[in-house]
């Protein structure tokens, strides 16, 4: 199960950080003309099969976790960058007017204003691309890397139902366990951010 976990946390995090970057990039003056190129580029990359990826990753970089994580990290790009876009977009331009006319400069408003109030929708966009890396996380197994898909082939391979039930029911168990804490992480962000003032000078 850890190597399971670790797979999906690291993956996770390189696609949390290249998502979020490339959604504030393509929301600031001088990014907004790649906007149409990078969510193309993303979609794209989700469209690949991780079964596919690896088949060509595998040759060039070995059986082990890396061509398993270029995988994850193509599936789980989209639904971040659509929650970093979705929620960015939300801030109320009133409230970045304001954020200027307090002298916030264009970087302190992205950190204090922009990013705390896009938060809820950014976290429910990271929600479902770790919901759906852990379930594909399982196929690594087929290149060597152990996972909680490790039983499922063992299963396919000896056409024993039993080992195949299990190893879906423990990743079922996994990914409905995180999602339950992500819905609690989202509902706190979210009533954090109904607290907070929509003024940035206030406070």
């Amino acid at each position: 199960m850890w190597a399971h976990l670790l797979l999906v946390a690291v993956s996770s995090l390189i696609a949390v950080a290249i998502g979020v970057a490339a959604g504030i990039g393509v929301t600031r003056r001088a990014g907004k003309e790649f906007r149409s190129l990078v969510e193309t580029l993303v979609a794209v990359g989700q469209t690949f099969p991780p079964v596919a990826v690896l088949a060509v990753a595998v040759p060039v970089m070995g059986f082990s976790e890396q061509p398993a994580i270029i995988a994850l990290v193509l599936y789980g790009l989209l639904p971040i960058l659509q929650g970093t876009l979705a929620g960015i977009e939300s801030v109320p331009s009133a409230t970045r007017e304001i954020a200027q006319g307090v002298g916030m400069n264009a970087r302190q408003i992205l950190w204090r204003v922009e990013l705390p109030l896009a938060a809820p929708v950014i976290v429910a966009g990271i929600r479902t691309s770790v919901i759906i890396n852990i379930g594909t996380a399982a196929i690594a197994s087929t290149v060597g890397t152990k996972t909680l898909g490790s039983p499922i082939i063992i299963g396919l391979s000896g056409f024993n139902t039993a080992y195949v039930i299990q190893g879906a029911a423990v990743v079922a168990l996994l990914a409905i366990i995180t999602d339950m804490l992500f819905e609690r992480w989202v509902r706190y962000l979210t009533a954090w951010r109904q607290q907070t003032p929509a003024d940035p000078s206030v406070g």
